[in-house]
């Protein structure tokens, strides 16, 4: 049950954290770009709880925020750049070599180009591929902002499951 719980309040928090970013205004000079939010409970799960947990809490998020707040359209580039972008933080993370901020960012740059990939196969339309320079700008400093967030969080709180 204790774990049960702390599942629904991960994903619970990552949901408020979604829905929050999406009320605020778009940065219009590269359009879609995001700071990923849910993203601190995500990292969070995946050094406090495991590679399972994370990628559990990852795609319920995505699964059940595409239905609330989004579309089928959002559900599959989500879920694109979930899955190249949680692969690549966990064999990075297992690696022991690199600090949770630079998983974070490695992880960012990856969701954006996961996205970018299903975008291209969607629309036919390989020039989306040079959209990837400013997505990886804003990845980098996405992903080290949150990366930062989640190495404060993941030292903070303490679980026992």
């Amino acid at each position: 049950t204790k774990e049960l719980t702390l599942y629904a309040l991960l994903i619970s928090a990552a949901m408020i954290l979604s829905y929050v970013e999406s009320l605020l205004p778009v940065f219009a000079a590269v359009p879609g770009v995001k700071a990923g939010f849910a993203n601190i409970v995500i990292i969070f799960a995946l050094y406090k709880m495991g590679n399972k947990a994370a990628v559990l809490i990852s795609l319920l998020r995505i699964f059940l925020s595409s239905l609330l707040f989004g579309n089928m359209f959002a559900m599959a580039y989500s879920i694109a750049g979930a899955i190249l972008s949680l692969s690549t933080m966990i064999f990075l993370k297992n690696t022991n070599k690199l600090s949770i901020i630079t998983v974070s960012i490695v992880g960012a740059v990856m969701h954006n180009l996961g996205q970018t990939v299903v975008a291209v196969f969607v629309l036919q339309t390989k020039g989306l591929m040079y959209y990837m320079a400013p997505l990886t700008l804003s990845g980098v400093c996405a992903g080290a902002l949150i990366g930062i967030a989640a190495a404060l969080v993941t030292e903070r709180i303490k679980l026992s499951i």
